[in-house]
């Protein structure tokens, strides 16, 4: 990644039954934060530490944006999303902390 990139992402747990949008300007260190546990609240109550989906942008606003558009479609809406890009729901952040 390059300095000046932010990204929206999708982590869920373990099941993938329950899935957290959130944005970020450091993708690698905010996955790491939920793996760890670092902060208090809906995704450590619920698990959610495997990254299964995010985008990129330039600029922050762009990214605020796509957030909430995503968190204000529908759970099928950001199934489809994820399961379009990653088949599978593998966790796109294996390896990097290796």
């Amino acid at each position: 990644m390059f300095i000046n990139q932010y990204c929206i992402y999708i982590v869920t747990n373990a099941s993938n039954n329950v899935l957290y949008t959130g944005v970020t300007s450091d993708l690698k260190n905010r996955i790491l934060q939920h793996k760890l546990k670092v902060n208090q609240g809906f995704t450590i109550k619920y698990q959610c530490n495997k990254l299964v989906y995010f985008e990129t942008f330039q600029w922050v606003d762009d990214a605020i944006a796509r957030e909430k558009q995503i968190k204000a479609g529908s759970r099928m809406k950001k199934v489809n999303l994820i399961t379009f890009a990653n088949p599978d729901w593998k966790d796109l952040s294996e390896g990097w902390y290796d």
